[in-house]
């Protein structure tokens, strides 16, 4: 199982906050389990944005990581300030 967090307008977008997916041996990279996110189409499309951040297990990462069956991700979008 890998449990899937959404922050900020990720969250707001896609209504929910947090998920928990069946572990598929097709996901290889966290490149991969977004793939499969967006094949839901609609709101979900927001995860193809290229300023796209992750974290795998509260690390940042970049979505070629590898995954592992009981890993937690987490895609939020980017973080500017002033």
């Amino acid at each position: 199982m890998i449990h899937v967090h959404y922050f900020a307008r990720y969250r707001e977008t896609l209504g929910i906050g947090d998920e928990r997916l069946n572990w598929d041996e097709s996901f290889a990279r966290i490149d991969d389990l977004r793939r499969h996110l967006l094949d839901r189409g609609g709101n979900w499309q927001v995860l193809a944005e290229r300023n796209l951040m992750c974290a795998r297990n509260q690390e940042l990462c970049g979505l070629d990581e590898p995954l592992a069956d009981g890993d937690e991700i987490a895609f939020f979008p980017t973080v500017t300030g002033g």
